[in-house]
């Protein structure tokens, strides 16, 4: 084989043929520097350990011990054997026990030491252990240290993925260092080629503490850098200032006073708009905090100043939500408001570029449709994008690039899941933060309560006497059918059954997100309009369904659900003025998992929802699957990182303040790895 590189494509290492290969793509990985980049998700403690008698029971130990007698197989049925044997050491005995693996057998020979890694239990001096991994001793790969676990995918084994690292590991001295002598000095970090090696290879917990600060430092800093340039840059762009700024003849059009929360994000917004450099700012705010009238009376400033504004939401079901209120807020104004989605004809999406194109409407509300090839704006001067945490970065790029010309619209980013402020202010560093923290009048609280299946026959009488009181009911589940189901409530079997056998004299309907957008809508017309009593979906009705005649929310398999998710299924209640109930199933009896449904129980807030949710899932789990396009972090928790991550922006500010666009020599492997860490992350550098 040639000279291992960095570059060497993974096919050229011994046992990465097709298959291998396309599954390892499955995990991000193709060549020996993906390799190293993948760092492990847990450790196991395989330090060998003395005196079989003395080690503790039910926790994983790692232990020498040589084979008493050869290992018989017992077959029970079908498809089932035993086999068993004794391994002892000077002082007592452990019964080993595996099953369906007939090949020990002749792997573990009478009279040799070998090293076992598994759970011990029994009591005394007789002890028992099932399917433990084992090696013979002098030939130890797998035991006898401090052993990486990794994220594996089908067809990629614990044992290959080890194999793979080892051979990479080869390519460590390889690896280019990122930051100088003087900035690892400053904060104790370890040079580069030392923390790859031991955050795959710790000889110790030493070790590997110190590679895991080095490269979570490493993580922090970059990305600051990357926000701060980011944020430079974006400062040289030219937008249209919005000089004529008219807040009060907004204000005065509308039916109802704002908050002073609400007042407060329209004028920090309204400052940026006056400015000839584009707006990037954030506006956050609990459910029903009321978010779209701040983006309504940024939409007037736009058309004020004689420019077009897009709003994308993530579901035709929200952009629909959005039409009806955008007409409601802008009427009054003489604004021009229309729709773009992608279940319109051809004709009516034809009709609708054609007017955007010559500037007969102000306001289109959208999906992602707005984002289709044709879609052209006279002058597009405001871009609002809705739950943003939806949206990748480039999305929200390629819509602002729908302007023409040299100047680039302004733009506005809504959430309504509320995230902890740290958090913000770095995966969304680019952004200027606003938040709209408090209610409008008139929002009754929901009360929440958190029960088990025991109680299922007393809830169902509670549904009937909500329908009873003309209420209508969501019940939430967290799968669509029962093929994607293990135990977990299924919207398409759970809603029949709930027809056919619970609620026969009750209109129940169903929704999730496989129905064609069509059958989706009439579903939620029906629901809003009150003839269906009980709605039994997925998380669709997350965000955008506004029944205030729905009192209460019913959510399956609670412990499916992250707490943000779960307050934000919430908030679909509480929106009229009777009293409103959630009320979450569950039969986890996990201590922390019922620490978090509880907390849901005692709060409505959901910034101290936020919080909690993170520390108790970290960043990661936070926001899903990576639908959201946001950076992730590999090693760094922001939460739980803070005295590092002040220490990574106090450097990054220390770094450009010398050298603003990291164009001198000497930075060039950093501008190296900023960049990277953007490509993988959404291309926000293009």
């Amino acid at each position: 084989m040639a000279e291992l590189t960095l570059h060497t494509p993974l096919t050229a290492l011994k046992g990465v043929g097709p298959a291998k290969e396309k599954a390892l793509a499955k995990l991000g990985l193709a060549a020996v520097a993906d390799l190293l980049a993948y760092f492990p998700r847990d450790y196991e403690d395989r330090t060998l350990r003395e005196n079989i008698q003395t080690l503790p029971l039910e926790e994983p130990v790692c232990f020498a011990a040589m084979v008493a007698a050869p290992f018989h197989t017992t077959f029970i049925r079908k498809g089932m054997d035993l086999t068993k044997g004794r391994v002892v050491d000077a002082a007592a005995q452990v019964e080993v026990t595996f099953f369906n693996q007939p090949y020990v057998r002749s792997a573990l020979t009478p009279g040799e030491t070998y090293y076992f890694y598994g759970k011990l239990t029994g009591t005394g001096r007789r002890r028992q252990m099932v399917n433990p991994y084992f090696e013979r001793a002098g030939r130890n790969t797998f035991t006898g240290g401090i052993m990486p676990v990794y994220p594996l995918t089908a067809g990629i084994t614990a044992k290959f993925m080890g194999n793979l690292q080892k051979t990479a590991a080869q390519c460590v001295p390889q690896i280019q260092e990122t930051l100088s002598d003087d900035l690892r000095a400053a904060y104790d970090l370890a040079p580069a080629d030392f923390s790859y090696r031991a955050i795959h290879f710790p000889q110790s917990w030493e070790e590997l503490e110190k590679a895991r600060r080095r490269l979570m430092f490493e993580e922090l800093f970059c990305l600051n850098l990357g926000l701060t340039l980011l944020r430079g840059r974006r400062s040289q762009q030219e937008a249209v200032p919005f000089d004529k700024q008219d807040l009060e003849a907004f204000t005065a059009s509308l039916p109802f006073t704002l908050t002073d929360a609400q007042l407060r994000s329209a004028r920090e917004a309204a400052a940026d708009l006056k400015q000839p450099v584009p707006m990037n700012r954030l506006l956050q705010g609990d459910v029903g905090s009321g978010k779209t009238v701040v983006a309504a009376a940024c939409a007037f400033l736009a058309w004020e100043n004689g420019c077009q504004s897009a709003l994308m939401a993530p579901t035709e079901l929200l952009a629909q939500q959005h039409l009806k209120t955008m007409e409601t807020l802008l009427g009054q104004t003489g604004m021009r408001v229309a729709l773009l989605t992608g279940s319109m004809t051809a004709a009516q999406k034809r009709k609708c570029r054609e007017a955007l194109e010559s500037g007969e409407i102000d306001l289109i509300v959208g999906t992602h449709a707005l984002l289709s090839e044709g879609v052209e704006f006279r002058r597009l001067g405001l871009v609002i994008t809705d739950e943003q945490h939806r949206f990748g970065v480039d999305q929200r790029a390629a819509l602002s690039a729908k302007s023409g010309g040299a100047q680039r619209p302004h733009v506005l980013v809504m959430s309504a899941t509320p995230i902890p402020r740290t958090l913000a202010l770095m995966i969304y560093g680019d952004l200027d933060l606003s938040v709209i923290d408090q209610l409008p009048p008139g929002r009754t609280p929901v009360d929440t309560m958190l029960i088990g299946e025991d109680k299922r026959q007393r809830l169902y009488g509670f549904v009937r006497k909500q329908v009873g009181l003309g209420r209508q009911v969501y019940i939430v589940c967290p799968a669509v059918d029962q093929e994607d189901t293990e135990g977990m409530k299924a919207a398409e079997q759970f809603g029949q059954s709930l027809q056919r056998q619970v609620f026969p004299d009750l209109k129940v309907a169903i929704v999730h997100g496989r129905m064609k957008a069509k059958d989706k809508q009439t579903v939620m017309e029906d629901f809003a309009a009150g003839r269906t009593d009980v709605l039994v979906s997925t998380t669709v009705i997350e965000v955008g369904v506004d029944v205030p005649n729905a009192s209460l929310m019913i959510i399956e398999n609670a412990d499916r659900f992250g707490l943000s998710q779960l307050h934000q299924l919430r908030g679909r209640v509480g929106r009229g003025q009777h009293q409103s109930y959630c009320v979450l199933i569950s039969n986890n009896r996990n201590e922390l998992t019922r620490k978090r449904l509880k907390t849901l129980c005692a709060t409505t807030d959901g910034f101290i929802i936020a919080e909690e949710d993170l520390k108790l899932r970290g960043p990661g789990d936070f926001f899903g699957a990576r639908q959201h396009g946001l950076p992730q972090l590999k090693l760094a928790s922001l939460e739980g990182d803070m005295r590092l991550l002040h220490q990574a922006q106090d450097a990054a500010r220390g770094v450009l303040a010398d050298d603003p666009d990291l164009s001198a020599p000497e930075n060039a492997p950093l501008r190296l790895r900023v960049e990277q860490l953007f490509r993988e992350n959404g291309d926000i550098f293009n």
